[in-house]
């Protein structure tokens, strides 16, 4: 019996030991030593302005690239004081999630943002992929998370981005204004949202706004360069002649699995694509085409009141396109 009982107190101990030191290792990783050595040469930003990342395409459970891509944003994040991460949907693969204790939540967001800069708010928007599941589950998350923040399909949110400046965030929800969706039954779910209340609350709160800046992220893209080239016109129709109309800076979108800069012809609004966060797909160079690559990473945006810059961090930690959005003196 005594045998048995130190050969349990030795197991209790060691585990405990290994344990405190597995903590330490992983305080220690965290200190300003590692955040020096481990800096994103080239990654600019906006002198006292304000910043946030930009994922999509993300929740694999850790696999592909999302564990890379997780590491770098928490450098990013530290090095630009990031405000928040703004998702660009298709939160969780491949069929959503079921409710808000799946284990998804831990395995493919709790477990691998990990890093202490990315506990900051992230505000999220829904993919198809999303709509394979319980949706609702991902709002109702945000009862549940400090982090996470869902309050609807579709939310805005205004910030000030200096003294004298504020964006207006809109963080809508693409698929049920999706044509391409109207006869898959898959996606039934999304289609049985009030697409028109949607879109009327969109002219409402650009139309509205007083902010210098206005930024959409949804998920799917208007002009892609990757998959879906040629296949985007029916929610393109759909979402950019109101981004058109009320002087939309940019558009932040992901469902492509690749990270793009869009500019149509005689269009004014940006089309950024930062869905890299896990999963790749090949791109090719088009004729709206500034910028494309199928390569792991995201996107760091910062702003102030004259400029807005974008940034793609890959899995690497290099900046492998910049792109500086001057704000218009009419506007």
């Amino acid at each position: 019996m005594k045998k048995t009982f130190l050969f349990t107190l030795s197991i209790v101990l060691i585990g405990l030991a290994s344990f405190s030191l597995a903590s330490h290792e992983n305080h220690e990783i965290y200190d300003n030593e590692y955040y020096s050595e481990n800096a994103i040469k080239g990654l600019e930003t906006v002198e006292d302005g304000f910043s946030f990342l930009v994922l999509g395409d993300w929740g694999r459970n850790g696999h592909f690239h999302q564990r890379t891509v997780a590491k770098w944003m928490d450098i990013a994040a530290a090095q630009a004081d990031a405000e928040f991460v703004a998702t660009t949907g298709d939160n969780f693969y491949s069929n959503g999630i079921a409710s808000i204790h799946d284990p998804y939540w831990r395995s493919s967001f709790e477990d691998v943002y990990t890093g202490p800069n990315l506990f900051i708010d992230w505000y999220a928007t829904l993919g198809n992929h999303d709509y394979r599941g319980n949706w609702q589950a991902q709002i109702d998350y945000s009862d549940i998370s400090r982090r996470w923040q869902m309050p609807a399909p579709y939310y805005a949110k205004t910030v000030d981005v200096s003294d004298n400046a504020s964006a207006l965030l809109l963080f809508v929800d693409t698929s049920p204004l999706n044509p391409a969706y109207e006869s898959e039954e898959k996606y039934a779910a999304a289609m049985a949202q009030d697409g028109d209340a949607q879109l009327a609350w969109i002219h409402k709160q650009l139309s509205e706004s007083k902010a210098e800046w206005k930024i959409v992220i949804g998920h799917h893209p208007l002009y892609s360069s990757g998959k879906r080239y040629g296949k985007t016109s029916g929610i393109r129709n759909v979402i950019e002649p109101v981004l058109e109309q009320y002087g939309v800076q940019a558009y932040f979108a992901g469902h492509e699995h690749d990270l793009q800069h869009n500019r149509a012809a005689n269009k004014q609004v940006e089309h950024f694509v930062s869905g890299a966060g896990s999963e790749l797909r090949p791109v090719k160079q088009r004729e709206f085409t500034l910028f494309a690559e199928s390569q792991a990473g995201f996107a760091i945006v910062s702003m102030d009141s004259t400029q807005c810059l974008v940034q793609f961090v890959n899995n690497s930690g290099e900046v492998i396109y910049r792109y500086t959005i001057s704000l218009s003196k009419d506007k």
